[in-house]
Order: C-alpha cells, then structure tokens, then sequence
C-alpha cells in the first residue's frame, strides 16, 4: 500500500516498531481474571504518560491486572508495520481518524460496540467526536482525551487581553504590533516533533481554512476533493507564512524547537513574543506546567477572519483503539471512557474530555476550552488527522519546505496536489 511508504517509516522508527510490537505479543487472552496484563502503545511521555498512568491505576487496582505501556511518537509507522505482520499490542492510540477508517476496514480494529454500554456512551459523548469514532455504523474508536486547537496563548503581566480580546485577525495583528513592546517577536512557534515534525503548521493551516473558506470548503479540503493548489489553501499558507516572518528566531528557529517548548517565550525576560498559537494541552507542557493560569498565562480564541464563519472551532482528541478483543482488553477500554475516568487526567491538567460528566478541571482556563469545545457554533475536526496516511506525511514535508523556503510555495502545492491525487485515488 501506497500510505506506508511515507516519511515516518525511518529505519529506526521501523526497528523501534519491531521492538514494541514484539512486546505487545506476550499479552495473554485468557478469560480476563486477575493478574492478567494488557499491553497498549501510545503517544504520550513524561507527565502526559505520567497522567495516562495515574488514570488507569484505578483499574489496575480493582482489577488485580496490569496495563503494560510503552510510548512512541512514531505511532503511525509502528502500527502500520503491525498491521502488515499481525503482531500489535492489545490497546493502542490511533495516529487519526483516517487511519482508524484504513485499520478497521482491514479488519485489525475490534469493533466496541459488544464492549461498550453503547447508549450510555452516546449521552456521555459530544456527538462529533462519537461521529469520528464510528465506521460502517459501529464503534471503532474512542476519545481518550480531548483538546481545543487555535487557542492564543499570552501573557498578561506582559498585556492583559482579557477584557477586550482580538476580535477579528487584523484586530490580532494591531493589537500585537501596538503591544509588542520589548518583545522580540509577535509569536513563538515550535515545530519540531520527532518524526511528526510540522504539525503545529497544519494546525496553522486548518485554523485559516476554517475562517476564510469556511467548513464545507474545509471538509471538501481533507476529503480530498479541495486541489492544494486552490486559492483557499494557497491563501491559508502566505498567512502561516507571515507568521513565520514574525516569529521569534525564523524559519531555522522553529523548526528545531520542540512543539512542548513553542510558547516557553511567553516567559522570559524579555518576552521572546506577544503570542503562542495552540491547543489546550499546551498548559501541561514546557513552562506553562509550573505556571499559574490566570497570572502567567490566559487565552483567547482564535479571532474570525471571514465574519460569515464566526463560531468556528478546531478540535481533535488521543483516539485509543482494540487490537485484541481479550476479556481484560475490553474491561480496561469500557473504563477508560467514563467520567471517573477521564476526571483524573483532567484534573491534572493539559487535557479535555470527551466526556460531559468528566469536570474536575482545575481552573478557570480548563473550564473555558472544554466550554469552547462544546459550545462551538461549527465545530471542525483537525483536518490533517482525517487525511489518509500518505497524504498527512506530504502535508508535513510540506509545511517543513514551506517554512524554510516560503519562496517555493507554487512547486510545494503541486506536489502535495499529486500526493493528494495519489492518496484518495484519483485518476
């Protein structure tokens, strides 16, 4: 299949997936009693695995089973090599939606309908996110974590937006000129993650889509029946690259700063910039971890750009998926969507949850994303997360060609117009 042969598939994530999933095979299938294991690979490390830790240990307790986690962020290459040979873990995080269609259509995802209280799950679950789980009508996928994406991040000791944020991009960009002060730059970017490196650029991308072309253009866009090449992709891309133009340090800079440490200027003296462009989840990462909400740091939405599209909001979520249908690999993934659940990550901070009943957030800025992404007039999916492997791993190039040449956008975008064409199918 064309979608393995992307940039992720690095020798040495291809050795890393054969060590992981090698692992993932020693899980028993038994008949779900005590001091059975599941093993799960995902994502997260350090205090987001920390988090996904503590949240299972409850289980673990009550149980007398053992969740046996191992991280990566090369998640999407380690799965797909899993596939191919058969050998993946019991649990495991999904690089996206588009991939989770490509896996249960293939038949190595366990549906969840048999596993989970399927009524009570739909109540629980903002509807979207219940949507982008399912295929062919059954559950495939649930949300383990959710976010907010296009949040402004600032610093109020540096200005306080708070009673009079940024309405609209141009009144963003007066504003940030205005109050830029001894500030070095108007924003902080990091784009650097592993082999995922350009992410936060695609993020960029759909935040301007969904403002000035608005969701059905944006849908047609991840769909694939939106060229690239378009003059509403085109347009989003030189915004992302004014950006860049002021941003602290150029192109060099943001491409070697780690997406955890994108908005750690917002903290020093003097401010490496006036604002930060990302998820909720930011706020359990880099500096902001050891800051106080509300004195060193606040949000405000991503401002509207065509006023026809006000509302819009940007979302995704840590999608977790069965692998093996065994009796404790379905106790542990019914657990992990419920409330009591999902309240001790969002207690901790940096996360969301799917979940409606799940509220102990532990300030003010929690409790406003997790409004905003249940509130939201339209509501968009992260729009690379739904492209199909191949295309996402172009997008990434992309945006990593584009940042450090903005020159060769024309040549960029007919490349990823190939990619796109040879990614959906297209003649």
């Amino acid at each position: 299949m064309e979608q393995r042969k992307t940039t992720w598939r690095k020798v040495a994530a291809i050795a890393g997936a054969a060590a992981l999933v090698i692992g993932a095979c020693s899980s028993p299938s038994g008949s779900g009693g005590a001091g059975k294991s599941v093993t799960v690979i995902g994502t997260w490390g350090g205090d987001e695995e920390k988090a996904f830790k503590a949240m299972v240990a409850p289980w673990e307790k009550e149980t007398g089973n053992t969740v046996k986690y191992t991280g990566t962020r090369d998640i999407n290459a380690i799965l797909t090599t899993g596939v191919a040979s058969g050998v993946l873990p019991d649990l495991a995080g999904l690089p996206g939606p588009g991939q989770m269609v490509e896996f249960a259509k293939g038949g190595s995802l366990k549906p969840l309908d048999d596993v989970l209280d399927i009524a009570k799950y739909k109540e629980e679950t903002a509807p979207a996110l219940v949507a982008l789980g399912t295929v062919d009508g059954k559950i495939s996928g649930v949300f383990i974590k959710a976010a907010v994406k296009g949040l402004i991040w600032y610093s109020p000791k540096a200005h306080d937006y708070s009673s009079a944020p940024p309405a609209t991009w141009d009144d963003l960009v007066t504003q940030a000129k205005a109050n830029q002060g001894d500030a070095k730059a108007i924003w902080c970017v990091g784009l650097e993650s592993g082999a995922a490196t350009g992410w936060p650029g695609t993020d960029w991308l759909e935040d301007i889509v969904l403002r000035t072309a608005g969701p059905d253009k944006y849908a047609e866009w991840w769909q694939g029946k939106l060229k690239f090449s378009s003059p509403e992709i085109k347009s989003a891309f030189e915004t992302f690259g004014d950006v860049i133009k002021d941003s602290n340090g150029g192109a060099n800079t943001v491409l070697s700063t780690a997406f955890q440490e994108g908005g750690d200027g917002l903290f020093t003296t003097p401010p490496g910039c006036e604002f930060h462009h990302q998820a909720s989840f930011i706020t359990g990462l880099g500096k902001f971890k050891d800051a106080k909400a509300g004195t060193d740091y606040n949000f405000f939405p991503f401002p509207d750009i065509d006023p026809q599209y006000s509302g819009s909001v940007e979302g995704a979520g840590d999608l977790f998926g069965m692998f093996h249908d065994t009796a404790e690999a379905k106790s542990l993934m019914k657990y992990l969507v419920t409330a009591p659940a999902q309240d001790i990550w969002v207690k901790l901070g940096g996360a969301l949850s799917a979940n409606k009943n799940a509220t102990s957030y532990p300030d003010d800025i929690a409790k406003r994303s997790a409004e905003l992404l249940a509130g939201a007039k339209n509501f968009a999916f992260d729009a690379s997360d739904l492209m199909p492997t191949a295309m996402q791993a172009a997008l990434l190039t992309g945006i990593v060609d584009y940042t450090k040449d903005p020159s060769k956008l024309d040549s960029i975008l007919e490349t990823l117009d190939k990619a796109q064409t040879d990614a959906y199918g297209g003649g």
